[in-house]
């Protein structure tokens, strides 16, 4: 599947399915503020580095293509599972994008300008995770290429 950007989808989604991904994003949030209330920042960061919105985005983004499928008489089931891994993948490489994003405030915010150290950091979570989307679909046309031959 290839991933694009559509500002369809936008017109698509109602306005309950908003509300849905703001409460769900809302109590990851307030439950990492409760844990780290009791154990500390430490581990309140942790789960706050979780994709807090992605459970709710997935179940939306499969009934959004399961739709689309029906709509055309086909079940839509597989096209569902296949969008939302491609966003689970997705969500995945940013993490580790964002990782990169963390370690580098980390080492440089108390000795360089926090607004510059924002921005390097920022540019660098966007490579790494661009950087990574593109090693990924390269290997696999790589695999379907040995596959065919």
């Amino acid at each position: 599947m290839r991933v694009k950007f559509d500002t369809s989808a936008l017109g698509q989604t109602k306005w309950h399915q908003y509300a849905i991904r703001f409460i769900f994003g809302g109590c990851v949030t307030a439950a990492a503020g409760v844990v780290a209330s009791r154990s500390g920042p430490a581990v309140g960061g942790l789960l706050l580095a979780f994709p807090a919105i992605f459970p709710a985005s997935a179940t939306l983004i499969e009934q959004h293509e399961k739709e689309r499928k029906q709509k055309k008489g086909l079940s839509g089931t597989v096209r569902g599972r296949r969008a939302v891994s491609a966003a689970a993948a997705g969500s995945a490489m940013g993490s580790v994008g964002l990782l990169v994003f963390a370690l580098l405030v980390w080492q440089f915010v108390s000795c360089h300008r926090p607004s510059m150290v924002l921005l390097g950091a920022m540019v660098a979570w966007l490579a790494v995770s661009v950087l990574i989307w593109e090693t990924r679909l390269r290997a696999r046309t790589v695999r379907q290429n040995r596959r065919r031959s």
